[in-house]
């Protein structure tokens, strides 16, 4: 199915990796010109960039640190020169995370995580906000421990709570712009981390998280991919305010 994406121009934050990775050649694949970002230059940035050259676009592998305002607001200058002055599809997916007890949970990284996952996020919808216009379409990466609640999280968790808040409010303040904002709560995913880790690990996530979704088993980046794809087409016109489940109906 031709979802009409082909020329359209898009924003990937943290793009290099994992689910981003998935999204970024899904949207490339379709006929999008995508930009997204790195903050660690390795081996993950440089396959990227050739299974970009061979799919064909204009498409740009940069390195900001979305943590540092100036790095932020750096890269949307650059994207305004290779894009010009319109941006089709932003993605929020850029984040941090880690797992710390709530009682040793110290200020720096409260405040480490937060910058990067909301204020970011924020200030990456901010400085886009000149480019966005009718049929602009944001997404912002959230998480289904939103509702679920899981230990040693309450850092993460805070922020992916608090995007939903943001994007709700932004959804009723641009609507009248016809600019859609939305949340992907995603559930487990295999990404490369998972991939990464012994073979009696894996079996043991896969068999308890698997357990806890409808359709008995984790996700794929290419899965969440879909989501976007359809909230980048014209299919998802009249749908804004909201939060989308890509969990394979966890529980």
């Amino acid at each position: 199915m031709d979802l009409e994406l082909r020329g359209k121009k898009a924003l990937v934050t943290g793009g290099t990796r994992g689910v981003g990775r998935g999204i970024v050649l899904a949207l490339a694949r379709a006929g999008v010109d995508v930009v997204t970002c790195y903050v660690h230059p390795g081996e993950y940035v440089t396959t990227l960039e050739e299974e970009l050259k061979e799919t064909g676009g204009n498409h740009h592998v940069l390195r900001a640190d979305l943590s540092r305002p100036e790095e932020i607001a750096g890269l949307l200058a650059r994207v305004r020169e290779l894009h010009g002055d319109r941006l089709d599809l932003l993605v929020n997916n850029a984040g941090a995370i880690s797992h710390v007890p709530y009682g040793d949970l110290d200020l720096e990284e409260w405040q480490r995580i937060l910058a990067t996952n909301l204020t970011g996020a924020h200030l990456v919808i901010q400085y886009a906000l000149p480019l966005l216009g009718e049929g602009s379409s944001v997404i912002s990466i959230g998480s289904r421990a939103v509702d679920a609640g899981v230990p040693l999280r309450s850092h993460y968790t805070a922020t992916k709570a608090a995007l939903v808040g943001l994007n709700r409010s932004l959804a009723k303040e641009f609507g009248g712009k016809g600019i859609r904002f939305n949340v992907i709560a995603l559930g487990v995913i295999e990404t490369e981390k998972y991939h990464e880790l012994p073979e009696d690990q894996k079996r043991l996530m896969s068999e308890r998280y698997g357990a806890k979704t409808a359709l008995g088993r984790l996700g794929r980046p290419d899965e969440v991919a879909g989501a976007v794809l359809w909230l980048a087409s014209d299919l998802s016109r009249y749908v804004t305010g909201n939060t989308i489940g890509v969990d394979g109906g966890i529980s």
